[in-house]
């Protein structure tokens, strides 16, 4: 935990108390702040009360005489519209902040120096975050990771001079942020998302810029017009800026070229990483990961030898293009988390010859943006609600059975991968659908898929997700 020392003494006002608000109330009180948490959910209230949080609703009397509203995630700040909780606040002029925002005046605080790597984008930020992680730890340092990849950030150890925090933030998570400033600041891409919340793509946008703009040295994709104009802002700024492109050489920064990133710096230009080396990332959205890691690692000093083995023993995510197994020259991949045919078309276009599982309960216009992929495809395997829609969709351009379960996909799928002369076909859960006309979430679909992958006969298991 990273006990908020400074906000000792002052009055905090506290809203949203799911597992990252209930982590920022224990952090807050250990650090001895006078805080008052409240939830619009009455049994998040009674188990944050349990857990000795003192919790109080401020609706009765207002935020006057507070100092802060700390604000979850997910809770609206400006759209649809502002939560009662911030128009409370802004009629106190109470200022609304998140814990990142806490987390960043407790670094500078506590060790003003230490590497801070935060990451965003609309794509790939968790993937690159465990990456950064995985390759820092793997060189012998001591390395935290959390934020929205699932741990709260306050409940991390505490910033120090050689202890490296590595965090992912949501755009959310952004925008009650107002003094981020990272020692390296990564913006993926920008694509449409969570508009709902932000009203516009320029808003989108503006609020993910905030997170390279402050940063020491700002790693930023140039394959959308979004996070371009972005680089170029800030260059013209005189900001430390690396860009990365999977799309196309740079006069300056690393690009891929076919399966290695390199590395272009003015007229030296220098082959650093062959992604071959690395079977956890395969595709172009992985090889943009990995160009953003490489810049990262090296601008806190890690040397590319070090980056190299930690690619290389990189085990993935799970449920992301994870590695369950292998029998003989069959590999069994598990992409549950390829919810919609977007993220389906990531995995679909990483391998050559696919035995595809696909189905579930279909997102608007199903499978037919994948047709491109489909001579990849030897055969697919349909399940769930969307089985018979898919059917349709392939028709006879793709060879296809409705098998219904992912369980017997997955049999039927490693019984015909077996028997292809291919030097490696590949068994791709990647339903380009939701989970829940079978499984509650994409996590217990994929775990279904891992445990029957596994049962089969003769395959070994990967090394295990991260």
């Amino acid at each position: 935990m990273i006990p908020v020392t400074t906000e000792r003494g002052r009055r905090v006002a506290l809203f949203g108390l799911g597992g990252s608000g209930l982590a920022t109330a224990r952090a807050l009180i250990a650090g001895g702040a006078e805080i008052t948490a409240f939830d619009d959910n009455p049994d998040r209230v009674e188990a944050a009360r349990a857990q000795g949080v003192p919790v109080g609703d401020f609706r009765t009397g207002g935020l006057a005489g507070y100092l802060a509203l700390v604000l979850a995630p997910g809770v609206p700040l400006t759209h649809p519209r502002p939560h009662w909780s911030v128009e409370l606040a802004r009629a106190a002029g109470v200022p609304v902040i998140g814990d990142i925002e806490l987390f960043c005046r407790e670094r500078r605080a506590r060790a003003a120096g230490s590497p801070f790597i935060a990451i965003t984008g609309t794509n790939g930020k968790s993937t690159t975050t465990a990456l950064i992680a995985h390759v820092l730890r793997h060189a012998g340092r001591d390395a935290q990771m959390g934020g929205n990849i699932g741990t709260a950030v306050l409940s991390l150890e505490p910033p120090a001079p050689v202890r490296f925090h590595v965090v992912e933030c949501s755009s959310y998570q952004i925008d009650l942020a107002p003094s981020l400033d990272p020692t390296v600041g990564i913006l993926l891409n920008l694509t449409p998302d969570h508009l709902d919340r932000h009203g516009t793509m320029a808003a989108y946008a503006a609020i993910k810029e905030r997170l390279v703009a402050a940063s020491r040295t700002a790693v930023i994709g140039m394959d959308d017009d979004y996070t371009a104009s972005i680089a170029a802002f800030l260059a013209a700024k005189g900001r430390k800026v690396v860009r990365i492109s999977t799309t196309g050489k740079l006069d300056e920064g690393v690009w891929l070229d076919g399966r290695h990133l390199v590395w272009a710096r003015g007229r030296v230009v220098e082959t650093v990483a062959d992604l071959a080396d690395a079977p956890a990332l395969r595709g172009r959205h992985n090889a943009q990961n990995a160009a953003a890691a490489l810049a990262a690692c090296e601008a806190v000093g890690l040397t590319p030898a070090e980056i190299r083995s930690g690619f290389a023993s990189f085990p993935g995510l799970a449920h992301r293009m994870e590695q369950v197994g292998r029998a003989g020259h069959v590999l069994f991949v598990n992409d549950s988390k390829a919810t919609n045919a977007d993220a389906a078309a990531m995995a679909l276009a990483s391998f050559p010859r696919i035995y595809w599982i696909a189905g579930g309960l279909a997102k608007e216009g199903g499978i037919a943006p994948l047709a491109r992929f489909f001579p990849r495809i030897a055969k697919a395997y349909l399940v769930g609600e969307a089985a018979p829609q898919f059917a349709a969709t392939l028709g006879d351009r793709v060879a296809y059975e409705i098998s219904g379960t992912v369980e017997a996909a997955a049999a039927h799928a490693a019984r015909d991968a077996a028997l292809d002369p291919a030097p490696e076909p590949v068994v791709l859960l990647s339903p380009a659908c939701a989970s829940f006309d079978q499984f509650a979430n994409f996590e217990k679909r994929g775990e279904a898929f891992r445990a029957a992958v596994l049962a089969l006969k003769g395959v070994a298991p990967m090394r295990e997700a991260s």
